[in-house]
């Protein structure tokens, strides 16, 4: 992409797409990615479009992708999805299949897509296939050839800093809070103006 023009972004996915556990929608991550890409690129008009419904997975995401992520026409994709899946221990193969699947529309469609896997919160490190699920979604997007976002990596690495899951966490155990989403929101900020400048 030219520094000119403009960037469409549809961040798709559950409650923390949506922006569950932040004190206000524009501290949640679509919000904060928004204004810190319009920052990180002058001359080029960003719009990052929340499409997070909070409960669902990749079933439910599969159901809507075309109304509310395809006929935007993004130039990427953030799908964050499978929280809900460690949660419920879903079986990790359905689910790599059904991502699988949606990321081969996205890109049938023309848009890049990056998977964004699991935060460390307390319910999903109690839940007994998370390590699966995770492994389910890196798999995923090798074979569909989308990239990954490791946001429990991210997290690995904060808490390796000193400072621990539970500053990120809302106290509801699940969600980010807004520290959590700033700092993700700069993370994915960095690695998106990266992945520009390298084109």
């Amino acid at each position: 992409m030219s520094r000119t023009g403009k960037l469409t972004i549809v961040a798709f996915g559950s409650s923390s797409t949506a922006g569950e556990g932040a004190s206000a929608r524009e501290l949640a991550y679509p919000a904060r990615l928004e204004k810190l890409l319009a920052a990180a690129l002058p001359g080029i008009t960003v719009t990052v479009i929340n499409r997070g419904r909070g409960g669902e997975d990749a079933e439910h995401n599969l159901s809507r992708l075309q109304s509310d992520v395809i006929t935007a026409q993004p130039a990427l994709v953030i799908w964050q999805v499978g929280t809900n899946a460690a949660i419920a221990g879903h079986d990790p193969g359905p689910f790599r299949e059904r991502l699988i699947k949606g990321i081969a529309a996205m890109h049938a469609a023309g848009s890049d897509v990056v998977i964004m896997d699991n935060q460390r919160s307390p319910t999903v490190l109690a839940s007994k296939n998370w390590r699966a699920i995770e492994a389910a979604q890196a798999d995923a997007a090798r074979t569909g050839k989308a990239g990954l976002f490791r946001r429990g990596a991210l997290m690995d690495g904060w808490v390796a800093a000193g400072v621990p899951y539970g500053a990120f966490i809302h106290r509801d155990g699940v969600h980010h809070n807004d520290r959590g989403y700033d700092c993700l929101s700069r993370a994915l900020s960095t690695a998106i103006v990266s992945g520009l400048e390298t084109r």
